[in-house]
């Protein structure tokens, strides 16, 4: 796709993102509004992704490798780098609240929206990181999922090699012994990059599921940290292997 014809998708997935946000944000605050009503809120949340990527004509194919338990709460942990990566999320089946930048509560409606159905962390404050693990816990203890990156953001400068893991959302799970489920985006790094030229390219989107690790066999965060961080990368590797250089011979 030339530089051109990528603008214009990318105008045209912009467009419609933020029309078709306006159009359901009427519903959002009914459940955000309603006493109880956050978890329809989530629900409808989902469904928008599935009709956005449609729109846009971007598939994703979602690869399910171990199975996920209905009413089983798990923490969702996925590699970060692009803006494609939150909408994707939404993919996730079940009830869940992503933990996001606070920077998005400054977002027009949007941020309302997010502050109020999910969880806005600033990272650069231990009080609100502290807060934001308490309300994570919370959301678990009623049955509901959780969404993280554990990279803490988009901060790799060389993808798809990720960075080290923040050790936040595995203290919680070993707190709470719940199972983990590490998640591939295999290629929103070419879809969407981050180099801030905001170019949409279209390619199909590849997301895994793989199997739930219970945070009962390990015996540390950290180990359990490693693992996990071990298996979102080498479904980078194999997805995204490296260019063979091509070598010319003389005649």
């Amino acid at each position: 796709m030339s530089k051109f014809l990528s603008r214009i998708y990318s105008i045209y997935a912009a467009v419609l993102f933020v029309i078709s946000f306006l159009l359901i944000f009427p519903f959002f605050l009914i459940c955000i509004w309603v006493p109880g009503w956050q978890k329809f809120g989530r629900k409808i949340n989902r469904y928008w992704a599935k009709v956005y990527f449609s729109l846009i004509f971007l598939p994703v194919r979602l690869e399910i490798k171990g199975t996920i338990q209905k009413n089983q709460p798990y923490i969702f942990l996925a590699n970060h780098f692009s803006y494609l990566d939150v909408a994707m999320m939404g993919f996730i089946p079940g009830d869940v609240l992503f933990v996001g930048k606070a920077s998005i509560r400054k977002a027009p409606l949007f941020g309302y929206y997010f502050k109020k159905l999910h969880i806005a962390v600033d990272r650069s404050r231990v009080k609100s990181r502290a807060e934001t693990m308490r309300r994570a816990g919370e959301a678990i203890d009623k049955g509901s999922g959780i969404v993280l990156f554990p990279e803490g953001g988009i901060y790799t400068q060389n993808p798809p090699h990720m960075v080290p893991f923040k050790y936040g959302a595995f203290r919680l799970a070993v707190e709470k012994q719940i199972p983990i489920i590490p998640v591939t985006l295999s290629y929103n790094h070419l879809i969407l990059p981050e180099d801030g030229k905001f170019l949409l390219h279209w390619k199909p989107a590849k997301m895994v599921l793989h199997e739930a690790l219970d945070s009962n066999n390990f015996s540390s965060e950290y180990e359990l940290s490693e693992q996990c961080f071990q298996i979102i990368q080498e479904q980078l590797h194999q997805d995204n292997p490296p260019k063979k250089s091509l070598k010319t011979s003389e005649a």
